[in-house]
């Protein structure tokens, strides 16, 4: 109910199978924001989840993200221009991904500034806290390090990491990706049931009400 009463009308697109942690924490900005199908996002307070698609003045922002993603805690995903999002890509907690300086360089008073256009393709991973910077395309499969900074075209099969990210290892081998967990949906139901009684095992009825009739910011 949380997902149809605050996100779905915000989105462009929402496609079914979602699962959404604490969706309140999930703040949608613009009009043209779309997610395929099966997504996960866990938001949390203290790591809310943005996603822009930057919709005034002259720029039409838009944002595309694929079937099977997983976006965590404190991710940001900005779009004054365009960011397109493969299937199966997983981002780490307080990752971001912008395709705009969000000012000018030399007029500080530019809002958005000059965008230039974000890909990523599929089944790629970007850690914890690593910087997708505007203009950069990634390739299938691969991986940006936590904390890592990428400011330029990051090849398939790749590992990449640092500030500014640089190879660091090629992938070779078969991959497994999330699109793999939903081969089996009645063993992925089962798993998100077990989630679901680890978390909410300490909940109590009397926990239940007051919930209900003395909510707070956190519930």
């Amino acid at each position: 109910m949380y997902v149809k009463k605050f996100l779905a009308p915000q989105f462009k697109k929402l496609g079914r199978g979602g699962t959404f942690f604490k969706p309140w924490n999930i703040s949608l900005f613009g009009s043209n924001i779309s997610v395929d199908d099966f997504p996960t996002m866990i938001a949390e307070p203290d790591g809310r989840i943005r996603l822009t698609a930057w919709n005034a003045g002259e720029h039409n922002g838009e944002l595309s993200i694929g079937k099977y993603a997983l976006i965590s805690p404190g991710v940001r995903i900005l779009a004054a221009k365009q960011i397109t999002i493969g299937d199966a890509c997983m981002f780490g907690k307080g990752a971001y991904v912008t395709d705009s300086d969000w000012h000018g360089i030399y007029d500080r008073t530019e809002v958005v500034g000059k965008p230039k256009e974000v890909s990523l393709g599929n089944n790629v991973w970007v850690g914890d806290s690593a910087i997708i910077c505007k203009g950069v395309s990634i390739g299938d499969n691969s991986i940006i390090g936590a904390g890592a900074v990428v400011t330029k075209d990051v090849p398939p099969n790749k590992v990449y990491a640092g500030n500014p990210a640089k190879e660091v290892k090629h992938l070779d081998g078969e991959f497994i990706s999330r699109k793999d967990f939903y081969k089996d949906p009645k063993k992925l139901f089962n798993d998100f049931d077990l989630i679901d009684q680890y978390t909410l095992k300490s909940n109590s009825f009397l926990g239940w009400l007051r919930s209900i009739f003395f909510r707070t910011n956190n519930h």
